[in-house]
């Protein structure tokens, strides 16, 4: 964000380790927080009948009479058909950014990409006790994983397994191709009627990577976006002149942040902004999650937005 600022390219380095802090056993946690949060609750956490209306055809002699659109025989006088198409793959897609921006701490329990794998991992829990196969995309890290949806109850230990095994590497902020790459799968993966779910700081994606995102939500399929940031990333607590390095795109800012602070939030805001308008206008929702913010209120929220549900329902569910 402070790239507005006067900047100079800067050289490789060496990245920072990942910072699981108090997350670890990832496994431990998630199955913690999400049996605390649905502890007794079989219901699907993904929204929907099932069923979506594919249009109409003449009737046949034979055919259901229940499903004769009245509408079309009042104003028309002829029998025709409403038809519907099963949506046999309600699955939950996770797609978590594992590119070297996410390996930033700063000042909550662990960096951010722990932080939305614990997230990711608690969302697999839930959706698999409610009967949704769960399936999962990093993107970043040496190269993108993909692990294909199942149902299967050993599909939570292999999305925790894979999500504590990696380490945030890559820079993707001018590799539009490989990031399109990176999403392609989803496109054939994802049936009709899934749920994808972005976790990501959104910070240094390549150019179109928005429209790369909103492009999945095609076939009824609905994307949501958590944007993961740290207490610091959201506030720009700091008061000294100093020198500012960015994990992505190689730069060196020299910047006051007291002076800088408010275009740099109105970026941060405006980016969002973006996003929000832009997933709204196919159904998708965008969450902001601090680090430091409790896991359990932060996957109620995005509960909420992707079941359509009031948060009193899901208090009343959790009691």
């Amino acid at each position: 964000m402070l790239q507005k600022a006067v900047a100079s390219r800067k050289g490789p380095f060496d990245p920072y380790a990942v910072d699981w802090g108090s997350i670890l056993p990832l496994r431990l946690r998630a199955a913690t927080i999400a049996e605390g949060l649905y502890a007794g609750m079989h219901r699907s956490v993904l929204k929907g009948s099932g069923v979506e209306f594919a249009g109409q055809r003449p009737y046949v002699r034979g055919d259901d009479l229940r499903f004769v659109d009245k509408r079309a025989l009042l104003r028309h006088d002829k029998l025709m058909l409403r038809e519907f198409e099963t949506e046999t793959d309600r699955a939950l897609w996770l797609v978590v950014d594992a590119t070297l921006s996410m390996s930033f701490r700063g000042g909550g329990p662990a960096s951010k990409y722990p932080f939305a794998a614990l997230l990711a991992a608690v969302l697999c829990r839930v959706a698999l006790q409610g009967g949704d196969p769960v399936g999962l995309l990093i993107i970043g890290g040496k190269a993108p994983t993909l692990l294909q949806a199942s149902g299967a109850r050993e599909m939570f230990h292999r999305i925790s397994d894979a999500l504590s095994q990696l380490t945030p590497a890559g820079d993707w902020s001018d590799r539009g191709a490989d990031f399109e790459h990176a999403l392609a799968p989803l496109h054939d993966k994802a049936r009709r009627g899934s749920t994808i779910v972005l976790l990501s700081d959104l910070v240094d994606l390549p150019e179109k990577g928005l429209q790369r995102v909103t492009e999945l939500a095609t076939r009824n399929r609905r994307v949501h976006v958590v944007r993961v940031l740290s207490p610091e990333e959201a506030t720009l607590p700091f008061k000294e002149q100093a020198r500012w390095t960015s994990l992505e795109g190689n730069f060196v800012v020299e910047a006051n942040p007291v002076a800088a602070r408010e275009l740099y939030l109105k970026e941060l805001a405006a980016l969002e902004t973006r996003w929000r308008d832009a997933l709204s206008r196919t159904g998708g929702t965008i969450t902001r999650a601090l680090t430091s913010d409790d896991p359990v209120q932060v996957t109620v929220q995005l509960l909420h937005r992707v079941r359509g549900l009031s948060e009193a329902s899901l208090v009343e569910r959790r009691q």
